[in-house]
Parts: structure tokens; C-alpha cells; sequence
């Protein structure tokens, strides 16, 4: 027979109250720690760094898409242009 049973029998009769202090406890603590780290975490100036890089870079990204679709314009334009001869611009 497993000796287990018979000393969870006698151990729980005497410290069951005590046994249950010590984990609520234990859950107390590990539910603290957990809170504490989320709330250090929460004030971390990593979270903002990071938003604003992504705001810098999504920045950067339009300007760049802008400025190459004001590029392509300014090529229909001049290319436009180029293709009138002088003669068309004649009155």
C-alpha cells in the first residue's frame, strides 16, 4: 500500500487550516508580483520608444510615397512639354 494515503490522512486532520493559509497566501505573493511587473511594465518608456518609431517611420513612409507620386506627376508634366514643339506654342 502507497503510504501516501495514510499520511495525507493524518497530516490534513491536524494542518489543513494551516495548509490552506500557506497557498492563499503563496496566491497572494504570486498575484502581487504579477500586478507589480504589469504596472512596471505599464510605466516603461520602452511601450512609448516604440510608438513613436512607428509613428517616425509611418511618417517617413508617406512623405516618401507622396514625394514619388508628385515625382510621376512632374514627369507627365515634363514630359508633356517636351512633346509640344515650338511651333504649338505659337499663337
Amino acid at each position: 500500500m502507497n503510504n501516501q494515503y495514510a499520511r495525507r490522512e493524518v497530516f490534513c486532520r491536524n494542518t489543513c487550516h494551516e495548509l490552506k493559509r500557506f497557498w492563499e497566501r503563496e496566491i497572494g505573493k504570486q498575484t502581487y508580483y504579477r500586478e507589480s511587473e504589469e504596472h512596471r511594465l505599464g510605466r516603461s518608456a520602452l511601450r512609448k520608444l516604440r510608438e513613436e518609431w512607428k509613428q517616425r517611420l509611418e511618417t517617413k513612409l508617406r512623405l516618401r510615397n507622396n514625394q514619388d507620386e508628385t515625382e510621376k506627376q512632374a514627369d507627365v508634366g515634363r514630359e508633356l512639354l517636351a512633346s509640344l514643339t515650338p511651333e504649338d506654342t505659337k499663337p
